[in-house]
């Protein structure tokens, strides 16, 4: 009889705990990742997903992460120039950021600092980035740190660059934080501009050429066509020409054959390489092509207009 109750109690007791985990409250759905959605050189139709995401997120009642897709929002009207439009979209996250929704406000001063930069106030910008900064320290918000460091490094002038983004390699360094350690490669880009900028170029190409080993593993194909770009305007710099021109008459061939949409900045540079080697008529080509793919490009026609007006120049 003993034994026939203790497998009786053990059997009630296995099915107790079942009938237990049966009932527990399912687990909440994930939200959707709206980050993934992005595509930067489309920001109009970037909107629209992260818009159609809108209600489901305000639903889950998800304050911090409904408020992180609308300074999404906010980043996309920028993009647009759609600076008006932006700023508003943040003032309605202002008035509705707490100390509970902590991602949500490094995300606000972030993108607050990009729309005044985008639109040309980058004293202005640099005040927000480096609130941004300062508050992800305070709550160890790894990847949004990283974010403003890396804004600052683009707003501040190149000395002050090199510094900046220094630090940011060391926090991606520490951080056990994959998303953060993604920031390793856009780092070493901007390094290997600052570098250029104050005329190292053998240390740039060195960070470009970094860079272009981090895309190859990850398999980026677009970035990898950024990197090998890089490295071949810095050769320009060094005079290193034919070398340069191989590179960039690669990246021509790439595009034409994956029918991808011609890049002006590559027939930009094959205009400046065939200058410097006295190759007029084919320079000339080069900088008539670049103008008719650049001259579109709203940015340049605001902040670079000089630039613009050379490349026609070069193209008569």
């Amino acid at each position: 009889m003993k034994k026939i109750t203790i497998v009786i109690v053990t059997v009630i007791l296995i099915f107790s705990g079942y009938a237990e985990q049966k009932t527990e409250k399912p687990a909440e759905p994930e939200l959707p990742n709206f980050d993934i959605l992005w595509d930067y050189q489309h920001p109009d139709s970037t909107e629209m997903k992260f818009r159609a995401l809108l209600p489901e997120i305000k639903k889950s009642g998800d304050t911090d992460y409904y408020l992180q897709l609308q300074t999404q929002i906010a980043r996309t009207q920028g993009l647009q120039r759609k600076f008006e439009d932006a700023h508003k979209t943040l003032d309605k996250i202002d008035s509705l950021l707490t100390a509970e929704t902590k991602t949500a406000r490094i995300r606000y001063l972030l993108e607050r600092g990009r729309v005044f930069r985008s639109s040309g106030f980058p004293e202005k910008s640099g005040t927000y980035f480096m609130d941004a900064y300062n508050y992800g320290l305070e709550n160890k918000l790894d990847h949004f740190t990283v974010d403003a460091i890396h804004m600052l490094g683009i707003v501040d002038p190149p000395e002050k660059q090199l510094d900046w983004n220094l630090k940011a390699l060391e926090i991606c360094e520490k951080t056990d934080d994959k998303r953060t350690k993604g920031w390793i490669e856009p780092l070493y880009n901007n390094i290997g501009w600052t570098y250029y900028d104050l005329g190292e170029y053998e240390k740039s190409v060195e960070c470009f050429q970094k860079c272009l080993e981090l895309n190859e593993k990850s398999e980026n194909e677009r970035y990898i066509r950024i990197a090998k770009w890089s490295i071949a305007k810095v050769y320009r710099a060094l005079n290193k020409l034919d070398e340069a021109l191989g590179i960039q008459l690669a990246l021509k061939k790439e595009f034409e054959e994956k029918q991808l949409a011609q890049d002006g900045y590559v027939f930009e540079e094959l205009g400046e390489i065939y200058l410097l080697k006295e190759q007029k008529e084919d320079a000339k080509k080069y900088f008539a092509l670049a103008f008719e793919y650049l001259g579109k490009d709203p940015w340049l026609q605001q902040n670079e207009p000089e630039r613009l007006a050379r490349l026609k120049e070069l193209s008569e």
